[in-house]
């Protein structure tokens, strides 16, 4: 296989490609996140509807990313990232013209479709493209990418929104996007030896119906819903806390709260390591309770204490993510990509779905309606953890 050589124009091209392929998707995912409160506001919607301008995207993009990757692999790989780039950014621009908040939860219902084209085959490009040796750093872009798409699509939003609206605050970001997603078009690298398989759909839903009675893989799915699922209230209902009395921030300041989340970043390579050197599940269970130590800490009516738990929050979500992620391709002995597909539709599923119900406890209970939220379903997921892991542990003993 002839792999794109280090040091070359070519590889130098393909690395700032894929930092935007991480880039885009993400910065236009989470727009809105910070500007719930003024979609409650100026569409005079409740709290968990507002959310569904995040919900309907990250449920529309679970459910694709069954089926781009297989599709992909038909049509050819670059293809379909160049066109799910476009698309993003196009459904971001129409977003920030949407007359009514039906007609925005249709473009961000259509823009969960089109993005799902780029996270579900990225790592496929990269194995496909690079040689084995450069894969980890390569694919290092791709993360920081994503990672700082993530940030910024919230900040950037915050800060623009606070000097505009939110409408200029979107357009600008689509417009950017699509700046970038020019740059990525003629940046990418075609892949040299690509081959296009016939889809064979009966032996792809095997391999998931394979993945989906897997004792070792099944609970970590629940587990991905479980802890994206609390993240997402975390960071949906924090700014309506905080645009409120006693705090009043401004949608800038919001914004920038979200600087933390860096600790994510280095939270999932630090306690990668650890797991490394002390065993998966007993940093995982480790980093679960890290996680509830930051949600304990923002029930304090101090603004420090609250950022402080936040970014302890972020650190162990983050950490748990990795690790999760690190055992599914692990206890996975066969057709990794799908079992890696199952995890990552959970995943977004938890944000969809668990994301907006956490408005319901806001609605109806405030702050403390959330906390007991997350704090539930997080040690819902150590619990479950800590049982999957003990009756292993048995059978394992049994069959000695």
């Amino acid at each position: 296989m002839s792999f794109i050589q280090s040091g070359t124009k070519e590889y130098k091209q393909a690395k700032i490609a894929l930092f935007i392929a991480g880039l885009v998707p993400f910065i236009t995912i989470y727009t809105t996140q910070p500007t719930m409160p003024l979609f409650a506001e100026e569409f005079n919607v409740s709290a968990p509807i507002a959310s569904l301008t995040l919900s309907v995207t990250t449920g529309l993009l679970a459910i694709t990313l069954l089926i781009a990757g297989s599709i992909a692999e038909n049509i050819g790989i670059k293809r379909i990232m160049v066109a799910s780039m476009f698309l993003t950014s196009i459904m971001g621009i129409l977003s920030s013209l949407s007359p009514n908040f039906y007609t925005l939860l249709i473009f961000r219902t259509l823009l969960g479709i089109f993005v799902a084209g780029v996270p579900s085959i990225a790592m496929a490009y990269i194995g496909k493209t690079f040689n084995p040796m450069h894969t980890a750093m390569i694919m290092g872009f791709y993360i920081s990418g994503s990672s700082i798409g993530g940030m910024s699509g919230r900040i950037v939003a915050g800060v623009l929104t606070d000097l505009f609206t939110w409408r200029i605050a979107f357009a600008v970001i689509g417009f950017t996007t699509l700046i970038l997603s020019i740059i990525f078009l003629f940046s990418l690298p075609t892949i040299r030896t690509e081959a296009k398989t016939k889809l064979a759909w009966a032996s792809i839903w095997g391999a998931y119906k394979t993945h989906l009675t897997d004792n070792k893989l099944n609970y970590l799915f629940i587990l991905g819903f479980l802890l994206m699922g609390s993240f997402v209230s975390m960071y949906n209902y924090i700014g309506f806390l905080l645009i409120s009395p006693p705090y009043n921030l401004s949608q800038t300041v919001i914004g920038f709260i979200f600087v933390v989340y860096l600790c994510g970043t280095f939270s999932s390579i630090y306690m990668g390591e650890k797991a490394n050197k002390y065993g998966g599940i007993f940093i995982l269970k480790f980093s679960i309770l890290i996680t509830i130590s930051g949600v304990l800490l923002t029930t304090i009516p101090i603004l420090l204490y609250k950022i402080v738990g936040i970014a302890i929050f972020t650190f162990g979500f983050f950490a748990s993510h990795s690790i999760v992620s690190a055992l599914i391709t692990a206890r996975a002995a066969q057709n990794k990509a799908q079992a890696s597909s199952l995890y990552l539709l959970f995943y977004y599923l938890g944000s969809s779905i668990v994301g907006s119900f956490g408005g319901y406890f806001w609605e109806h209970f405030h702050w403390g309606g959330v906390i007991v939220f997350n704090l539930s379903l997080l040690a819902t997921g150590l619990f479950l953890t800590t049982v999957r892991e003990q009756r292993a542990l048995s059978q394992s003993t049994r069959t000695m």
